[in-house]
């Protein structure tokens, strides 16, 4: 089984043009071009499931249109696609924000899913999917430190819940280090996929761990790699798995 993870920047682009003739200018750009260079990317892996994080699902920038939708129609694939932000926040009121999501595409039929929120935190969200062997969780983690550590207990106490194996994964905005994670990794017992460390930010020249995958003792981790694709300011994560 082949997992990718990418946090797509919602198909804004990086590099020194996105910070032109403004910073972060790029955000507000329209994203048909990045995103098919980015559907291509993705169909050349051949994934079995794919978390995208920072995903348009129908702002301006991508002509009205939810970006997974698109993806997902291209790869013939199911998909999970929420906002991130929780119900009662201002930010679902904002036009581009309340666009601003995360997804889950798969070849595999889903059999039930779930949107889980955070107490702390602007964004919010966590996607449960489960499928027929595995259950897969998808997180985009707050930018504080605080708020990251309670998000993390909240996960812990999420996943601890699931019967099947698992997936954990995400953006985890681990600033601090990978240390910031040995709580919530000795809680639940998952194993990293990346146990060497490998950054994956920002793309053009990787010196940071904020993406993760994490995984049930039940699933091996037998292939693991970052490939240099340079479509968002992350670069992407791909592991390949087998039941132990």
């Amino acid at each position: 089984m082949r997992f990718l993870l990418y946090n797509i920047r919602y198909a804004t682009g990086q590099g020194v043009r996105y910070h032109l003739p403004l910073p972060f200018s790029g955000f507000f750009r329209h994203t048909a071009n990045t995103l098919n260079q980015i559907v291509d990317f993705i169909d050349s892996v051949q994934p079995d499931i794919v978390a995208l994080i920072e995903v348009d699902s129908g702002s301006y920038r991508s002509d009205r249109c939810c970006q997974a939708d698109i993806i997902a129609k291209k790869l013939h694939q199911f998909h999970i696609v929420e906002t991130k932000y929780a119900n009662n926040s201002l930010a679902r009121r904002v036009p581009v924000l309340n666009k601003q999501s995360n997804a889950l595409l798969t070849r595999e039929k889903i059999t039930s899913h779930h949107f889980h929120y955070f107490n702390e935190g602007f964004k919010r969200l966590v996607i449960e999917v489960e499928l027929a062997d595995i259950v897969v969780f998808i997180v985009h983690l707050s930018l504080k430190y605080r708020h990251r550590q309670q998000q993390l207990e909240h996960l812990h106490r999420l996943v601890k819940n699931s019967t099947k194996p698992m997936i954990v994964a995400g953006d985890f905005n681990t600033f601090g280090g990978d240390r910031e994670l040995e709580l919530f990794k000795a809680a639940t017992g998952l194993e990293d996929a990346n146990p060497l460390h490998f950054p994956s930010h920002p793309s053009h020249a990787p010196h940071r761990q904020l993406d993760f995958i994490f995984h049930s003792p039940e699933l091996e981790a037998v292939d693991f790699r970052i490939p240099d694709i340079r479509l968002s300011d992350h670069a992407p994560l791909i592991c390949d798995f087998r039941c132990r």
